[in-house]
């Protein structure tokens, strides 16, 4: 039970820290001339500040193939360890994220900024809340934890790709009537 929070959690620091540096980038003078007691206190029950990934880490190469068996190991691991709180689907909406501000992994913007070495530092030194994987899972594992976590926010552009494939059926009567 431990493991699979653990790996939950770590997968909603890597994703709360591309929202959190999104957030923060523009503004990152404005909350410490903001810093007033109440906005602390607010911010206790969130996720903590954004904290950069090396930039070493950041540059890592994936060296494992995004492939539908190496989707299917991240996805099982997911589900041990990270669909708690960023749920079975990843949107975010886990049994014990309520508390947490926990990224919608289904959404292309969330890691629209963020590298695959930045996904794989995120997930084994883990985030704030996110505990980290370490060295329980094998780097390869983590990789292909990173090649699922990618795969869900790709399953919205096929449906967004069904409107244009429709448009090319209506032109094909078109030709056709000329031809008669």
């Amino acid at each position: 039970m431990l493991r699979p929070l653990l790996l939950v959690s770590a997968l909603l620091v890597a994703a709360s820290a591309s929202v959190a540096q999104e957030n923060k980038a523009p503004d990152s003078k404005a909350p410490e001339t903001k810093a007033a007691p109440e906005d602390k206190a607010a911010a206790k029950p969130t996720t903590p500040a954004y904290q950069p990934v090396p930039v070493g880490a950041s540059r890592e190469v994936n060296p494992v193939k995004s492939t539908p068996e190496s989707i299917a190991v991240g996805k099982k691991i997911f589900r041990y360890d990270c669909a708690l709180c960023h749920g079975d689907n990843g949107n975010g909406k886990g049994d014990a994220s309520k508390d947490m501000k926990v990224p919608d992994l289904t959404d292309p913007a969330a890691l629209k900024d963020r590298t695959d070495g930045d996904l794989f530092y995120l997930i084994k030194t883990g985030h704030g809340d996110m505990p980290p994987e370490g060295n329980r899972v094998k780097s390869e594992q983590m990789w292909d934890m990173v090649n699922y976590v990618r795969s869900l926010s790709k399953k919205k552009a096929p449906a967004e790709e069904k409107p244009a494939e429709e448009k090319p059926a209506e032109e094909k009567p078109a030709e056709e009537k000329p031809t008669n």
